[in-house]
């Protein structure tokens, strides 16, 4: 049952823009909290596979109980995919951009959004650190423009940090924050600055391991330990950044350095050349650790 809104943006319909892991996970939350989806991706392979991973998931939590079976039907029925941009937005009241972190990609992404979608829809960018403010710059309207900085896996992860720019409408604001607590997520506020209270957190603790491993204050393992024991981590900062994969890590890290111009963000050469040889975390079999398909 979706939230009552009390300002004139009313989310019934959503489209997610990127079928990959974000997309496809956005997709799923939106449909299981009884919105109309339309999931876009440019390639019909990727629409596939982010299909069966939903179905797959919805079957899972069914199999565990953590998922009623009529949910799992109702979000199968509400939820559709198509290669075609302007079928995906034309008549949404929310949409979520879930490409990859570039922003030359994101502004172009929302121009096109902004030309096709309802003037009244919320156009929002699931972007982990980049600025809102500047792909926004490409719309006819920045007040309807913010960030939903969705969690991976996104079905299980229960924060949703929105990040306002100074254009924002508080409109916008209270229909996404209604929206995120429809689809069972606890919503932050924060506001358009590099890398937003998250990313930048989480890369600050990151980047000082790495630094730490590389000055022999302890090992990898060790590290992840203490973190784990030590603080209530559920895991810890080499563990994760294979989950989110190096590469992305890397790409945080010299956004934000180059941003701010900090020491505290400028890259360490162990992941950079751990990046250079393509071990890039899970994903790849190797980053700081080995992973395996187990």
């Amino acid at each position: 049952m979706k939230e009552n809104q009390t300002n004139s943006r009313n989310v019934e319909r959503v489209a997610v823009i990127g079928a990959g892991t974000m997309g496809h996970g956005i997709a799923q939350v939106a449909a299981m909290a009884d919105y109309a989806v339309k999931l876009f991706d440019i390639s019909s392979d990727v629409l596939a596979t982010a299909a069966q991973r939903i179905r797959a998931n919805l079957e899972k939590g069914v199999s565990i109980g953590k998922v009623d079976a009529a949910v799992r039907e109702r979000a199968l029925a509400k939820l559709s995919t198509t290669n075609r941009l302007v079928e995906a937005v034309e008549s949404a009241d929310l949409v979520v951009e879930a490409a990859p972190e570039d922003m030359a990609l994101k502004r172009k992404i929302f121009s096109d959004v902004d030309a096709a979608a309802p003037p009244h829809a919320i156009l929002a960018s699931n972007t982990s650190s980049l600025s809102i403010a500047k792909i926004a710059e490409g719309t006819s309207d920045p007040g309807r423009v913010l960030g939903m900085h969705f969690f991976n896996p996104v079905h299980i992860m229960k924060l949703l940090e929105i990040v306002r720019t100074e254009r924002t409408d508080e409109s916008t604001i209270a229909a996404a924050r209604a929206a995120g607590v429809a689809m069972g997520k606890t919503p932050i506020v924060v506001k358009d600055s590099p890398g937003f209270a998250t990313s930048r957190l989480g890369l600050t603790l990151g980047l000082e391991a790495t630094r730490m491993l590389e000055e022999g204050v302890a090992s990898i393992e060790d590290i992840d330990t203490a973190m784990e024991l030590g603080y209530g981590h559920p895991m810890g900062p080499f563990r994760l950044a294979d989950l989110v994969g190096l590469d992305v890590r890397l790409a945080i890290a010299e956004y934000l350095y180059r941003e701010t111009g900090s020491d505290r963000f400028r890259p360490p050469e162990t992941l950079q050349r751990l990046v250079g040889e393509g071990k890039l975390g899970k994903k790849t079999g190797e980053g700081f650790y080995k992973w395996t398909d187990d």
